[in-house]
C-alpha cells in the first residue's frame, strides 16, 4: 500500500485549545484514516517549520487527497504538506528507471 507524510502547522488557536485541554490528535486522526482504508505507521510531533508529521498508508493518491483535505478542511490547521513516500527499494528501482530514461539536459 502506498506510504504518505503529513506535515501540518497547528493554527494558534488550535494550539490555545490543545495546552487548555491537552488530548492525543492522533487518536483522533486514527479513525478518519482507517475510514478511508488506512492506517497510521507513525505520529510525531515536531519543531521548526511544521508541528507534526504523520506517516500513513492509504490505497491510493485519491485516499491521502482526501486525508488532506479532511485536515486542511477542519480549519485547525495553519499550513499542511503531504508527500507521497518511497520505500529504499523502491528508490533503487526508480533509479535504475531513471539510468536507462536518456534524458538530456540542455545544451548537451
Amino acid at each position: 500500500m502506498p506510504t504518505y507524510m503529513v506535515q501540518a502547522s497547528y493554527t494558534t488557536v488550535a494550539w490555545h485549545k490543545l495546552v487548555q485541554r491537552p488530548e492525543n490528535r492522533m487518536e483522533a486522526l486514527k479513525p478518519v484514516i482507517e475510514r478511508l482504508d488506512g492506517h497510521i505507521l507513525a505520529w510525531y510531533y515536531s519543531f521548526g517549520d511544521y508541528d507534526v508529521v504523520v506517516i500513513f498508508e492509504v490505497p491510493s493518491n485519491v485516499n491521502a487527497a482526501a486525508v488532506s483535505m479532511a485536515i486542511m478542511g477542519s480549519g485547525a490547521v495553519k499550513d499542511l504538506k503531504t508527500s507521497a513516500l518511497m520505500s529504499p527499494d523502491e528508490g533503487f528501482d526508480a533509479m535504475l528507471l531513471a539510468q536507462g530514461a536518456g534524458y538530456r539536459p540542455p545544451g548537451s
